[in-house]
């Protein structure tokens, strides 16, 4: 088990940062030494790259428990070669690749168009919005949630990182870079997890505590959404018990550990809703106070996506503290990989701190600053919350979770239900081919549709409909050709 490391002491006065009181607007200037800023970005990307790495080997192993305290987690000199390149981080440089070579106004289907023909694996919402935008279903329908059963889950969350480094001191800026890149997988509380990470990233370049930092990213979500109100929970168990981590822990538990939308995980031990995890990365930055060994090992511990959450928090913590005050234990091994490209991508760590540097600064030019070549001066924006809240899955009550035979699909499948939605989850076996269904409910035909066995490609989940009328209905699936057989097959019924 890492022990508690000693609080960080912020002992250099030759990179401090100054807030001006020229409040025209209702705006401050912040102004920031160049080297402090090239510390905080680099101090951003290494502390997401040792978070991940750090909970790689814990993943989704702990699902609905904590990693209790005696549960030794490693942290050696190989952990970050065995395990950085990982989503959460080649899917932030995929779109900041967008914008470095499209420019800072490229569009939103220029991103998803980068984002589906990637060579990387996806899952959950990002497959799922790879699979609409090559099939045409463009942003922001690509993450609606009645296209895209997984809207609620993590992806943007955990990919959203790159905006907030881009967009130091401006969450106004960063909210309309999640509402482009954020709906091109998620919708509602899916977006705004990634609005909520992105926020804090914003703050931590100029907040000087952690509990502000969170509280002022809170003001960049509707009140009406249940992301905010989780976090807005989070924060006020902390106040409660702000010596007890586990305690918080529990109270997140009972009040909303239930993933109504993801296919995979609904009626099952696993959560990979956003605003659950969220709140994980919310515990450990605030129970961790401000110590960056701390902070990781709770928002691992929290359990269920454990990798991403300390990656989320690492970023955070690593962006306010700066990469000159992250311990030197959590660096070990960082020189054996930063210089090496990620994969599916022209970019090493070093190029990211230097193409993140340069673009945020012209970010910072174009809000109205200015960056020298000794210092920057920052408009510091307000939090801004989207104009209308969204919410997915509203209404929808998961009621039973029924596992279907591998031979389901293989010819014809009938099955009655009671519900007003159906999900039908699992995949095609890849060395079969693709296969070709046709699926009606009471009779009426919903679609033709080919499943692809291919991984890049395939669709997830395999069907759906969320737009049933309340009572009984008999669902059927007749395969019309192809040699594709389905596995891992369940059927989702929603009242």
């Amino acid at each position: 088990m890492i022990r508690p490391l000693l609080p960080i002491r912020l002992t250099y006065l030759s990179v401090i940062l100054l807030t001006l009181a020229s409040c025209t607007g209702g705006t401050q200037t912040v102004r920031i030494s160049a080297d402090l800023m090239r510390d905080k970005i680099k101090g951003g990307w290494v502390g997401q790259t040792v978070g991940v790495c750090y909970g790689g080997p814990t993943e989704f192993r702990w699902d609905g428990s904590w990693i209790q305290d005696d549960v030794p987690i490693d942290y050696n000199e190989n952990i970050l070669t065995k395990y950085f390149n990982n989503d959460d981080l080649y899917m932030d440089l995929a779109f900041l690749a967008v914008l470095d070579s499209l420019g800072l106004d490229a569009s939103s289907e220029a991103l998803a168009l980068k984002f589906a023909n990637a060579g990387f694996s996806l899952w959950h919402a990002n497959q799922a919005g790879r699979w609409n935008i090559l099939h045409g279903i463009m942003p922001p329908a690509s993450g609606f949630w009645k296209n895209n059963p997984h809207a609620d889950d993590i992806d943007f969350q955990i990919e959203a990182d790159f905006i907030g480094l881009l967009c130091p001191a401006m969450p106004a800026t960063a909210l309309e870079y999640c509402e482009k890149v954020g709906h091109i997988m998620n919708y509602g509380d899916g977006v705004y997890g990634g609005v909520f990470i992105a926020s804090m990233y914003c703050q931590a370049y100029v907040e000087q505590d952690i509990a502000t930092v969170v509280e002022k990213a809170l003001q960049s979500l509707p009140r009406e959404s249940g992301y905010y109100r989780c976090i807005s929970d989070v924060l006020a168990w902390w106040r409660q018990y702000p010596d007890d981590w586990h305690r918080c822990w529990f109270e997140v538990q009972k009040k909303w550990s239930q993933d109504v939308g993801c296919p995979e995980c609904t009626l099952q031990p696993g959560n990979i809703d956003a605003k659950l995890n969220g709140a994980y990365v919310t515990i450990g930055l605030l129970y961790g106070g401000m110590d960056f060994g701390k902070t990781l090992e709770i928002a691992t511990r929290c359990g269920q996506d454990s990798d991403c959450n300390p990656s989320n928090a690492g970023g955070v913590l690593g962006t306010l503290i700066g990469f000159e005050k992250i311990p030197a234990q959590w660096k070990v091994g960082l020189e054996q990989i930063e210089d090496q490209k990620f994969d599916y991508c022209d970019y090493s760590l070093k190029d990211v701190y230097e193409v993140n540097y340069r673009l945020a600064g012209e970010l910072v030019a174009r809000g109205g600053g200015s960056v020298g070549e000794s210092s920057w001066i920052i408009q510091r924006q307000r939090p801004e919350a989207p104009d209308e809240v969204e919410i997915g899955f509203e209404g929808l009550t998961p009621s039973v979770l029924i596992d279907m035979p591998d031979s389901s699909l293989r010819d014809k499948y009938s099955v009655a239900f009671e519900g007003r939605a159906f999900v039908v989850n699992g995949f095609l076996d890849g060395d079969k081919g693709d296969a070709r269904y046709e699926v009606r409910v009471d009779g009426k035909l919903l679609e033709t549709i080919t499943l692809e066995a291919n991984y890049h490609n395939r669709r997830t989940p395999l069907l759906w409909n969320y737009d049933l009328e309340a009572g009984s209905h008999q669902l059927e699936i007749a395969k019309v050709s192809g040699e594709g057989n389905p596995r891992r097959l369940s059927l989702l019924v929603y009242r």
